[in-house]
């Protein structure tokens, strides 16, 4: 069977729908492609925790509407170590802005609501994609349905499929760059039904190595450990984790950690990677896809969403002027802003971490609290760590 759209988008995470989403208010059709069933992406569980730009992206195409009700605003975030807390005013330093909790998997389904309700097409379990002749004027995307192949012809594809997609492995070898960083830990994280032990996120330093305190609600903690990174989650009882976070966390003999039971456990990989460049012919990546931030800075969502603004304002520039301008710029566009976040991702990384290698010694150790104590202490250096929580201004 063949088919034809004018964009033909795989994958349907943050920025594959918010893709599609962008085209259908400018006029441009596109049909989305997703190897999972709906239940799957819209309860697979995945950090949320959105920038002012991502919170006003949201409200401003109509689909923000549960996240106010639901959201958790955040107007600063504290750093631990030694002992004691350190209040970092986001809103205070960066002229209001703010972040705010609410979890992937919503915007995923608030996203899929608005398509299906104007009439867009998500294709979900499709089987057996693959892109073809993007290097051309005719690109083409193939994949099964039931039993049934299906050719969808489009001017352009966006790879939104992740990091262990199809669409950048397809890209011939040569054509892209690529910058990698593997670190030598990983994130042992839990659900729990718990109620949070602070308002705001918890960042701690300490010498058994981070912790980090986060929440998805009012009753739900998401709270994390720095472990190895092939750590056996089974070796750790949900008593063991909760005795580590309370030691790491602990800042002065009162404070004191909620406990409740246990809902998911699981090791989160840390990795810093980039692709250059984001294009290729009519194959435009994004997201995931074209890379990837630990997520000590909270970026991966919302870097998705900045890529996919300008993918958007690019592909409805050519379709209302013919002007290829934005396309051909998308890369260099997005790769600035990419380079930065990474910057920052790394940044918070590197300061909060223990590394545990051969390269660590006392002195790292000591220049990293010198670190927190000056990000901390200095307005300067605080303003700089907020503008990039928050979120850098779009280009």
């Amino acid at each position: 069977m063949n088919r034809r759209t004018q964009v033909g988008i795989v994958g349907a995470g943050p920025a594959g729908l918010m893709l599609s989403h962008l085209l259908h208010l400018a006029g441009v059709e596109s049909v989305v492609l997703e190897a999972r069933s709906r239940k799957y992406v819209e309860e697979r569980v995945r950090a949320g925790l959105l920038e002012q730009g991502t919170v006003n992206l949201l409200n401003e195409t109509g689909v923000g509407e549960r996240m106010k009700r639901l959201g958790l605003v955040h107007h600063g975030i504290e750093l631990r170590f030694g002992g004691r807390g350190h209040r970092i005013d986001l809103s205070g330093l960066t002229g209001g802005s703010t972040v705010t909790i609410y979890a992937q998997h919503e915007v995923i389904k608030d996203l899929i609501a608005a398509r299906l309700a104007a009439g867009g097409e998500i294709v979900f379990e499709a089987g057996d994609v693959s892109i073809h002749d993007f290097d051309g004027p005719t690109p083409k995307i193939r994949y099964r349905m039931d039993r049934s192949v299906v050719e969808l012809s489009c001017d352009f594809i966006a790879g939104c499929d992740g990091f262990r997609g199809i669409c950048r492995p397809t890209i011939p070898a040569g054509a892209l760059t690529t910058y990698d960083r593997i670190y030598p830990f990983a994130w042992l994280g839990i659900l729990a039904e718990a109620r949070p032990s602070s308002d705001e996120l918890i960042y701690a330093y300490h010498e058994r190595g981070f912790a980090l305190h986060s929440m998805r609600s009012p009753e739900i903690t998401r709270l994390y450990l720095q472990c190895a990174p092939d750590e056996d989650p089974g070796k750790w009882p949900d008593e063991k984790i909760w005795d580590e976070l309370q030691l790491r966390l602990a800042a002065g003999a009162g404070w004191k950690l909620n406990r409740g039971v246990v809902l998911q456990k699981g090791i989160t990989e840390m990795r810093s990677f980039v692709v250059e460049p984001m294009q290729s012919g009519t194959l435009f990546l994004a997201g995931d896809a074209a890379h990837i931030v630990p997520p000590t800075g909270a970026k991966g969502l919302n870097l998705a969403v900045a890529d996919v603004r300008v993918l958007a304002r690019a592909l409805t520039d050519y379709y209302a002027n013919g002007n290829r301008e934005l396309l051909t710029k998308y890369s260099e566009i997005c790769l600035r802003r990419v380079w930065k976040v990474q910057r920052f991702s790394w940044w918070m990384t590197s300061m909060l971490h223990r590394f545990g290698n051969e390269n660590e010694n006392a002195f790292d150790q000591r220049r990293q609290l010198a670190e927190l104590d000056y990000v901390t202490s200095s307005r300067a250096a605080a303003q700089t760590l907020a503008e990039n929580y928050v979120g850098l201004p779009m280009e």
